[in-house]
């Protein structure tokens, strides 16, 4: 007995398999995910602790060297991790071919388009531009 007896006949017809890539994308968004534990986490202390700070000294904490790095970190990481949570909710939901295309091109575009924006925000900030 081989293998290919072993498979689906369809499967077999169509030669397909494994893509090979579902492995990659699990670890990017537990990564992600774990990122994001750590730096939002390091977000509420921080907003925490300007709560009832004025203008001035809210502007200088988020500019500083330290602060601005983890800011645009944790901007990058989440619009990543949601990019790939979305991913997996339209591949798995959306059952029209061109519909799956068309929202998963948009959600990679708004993701970079917000992960762009939020960067920006915090390098003006930190560059006192």
């Amino acid at each position: 007995m081989s293998a290919n007896d072993l498979q689906h006949p369809l499967k077999r017809a169509r030669g397909l398999g494994s893509a090979q890539s579902g492995v990659g994308h699990w670890w990017t968004q537990r990564i992600t995910a774990v990122a994001l534990v750590v730096l939002g986490s390091w977000f509420v202390i921080l907003v925490l602790g300007l709560l009832h700070a004025d203008y001035a000294t809210a502007h200088y904490t988020v500019g500083r060297p330290w602060n601005a790095v983890l800011l645009i970190a944790f901007v990058v990481a989440a619009f990543w991790h949601a990019a790939l949570g979305l991913q997996v909710v339209i591949e798995d939901y959306v059952h029209t071919r061109w519909r799956e295309i068309f929202l998963l091109v948009l959600v990679k575009f708004l993701a970079v388009l917000g992960a762009l924006m939020g960067v920006l925000a915090v390098l003006r900030i930190a560059l006192g531009v």
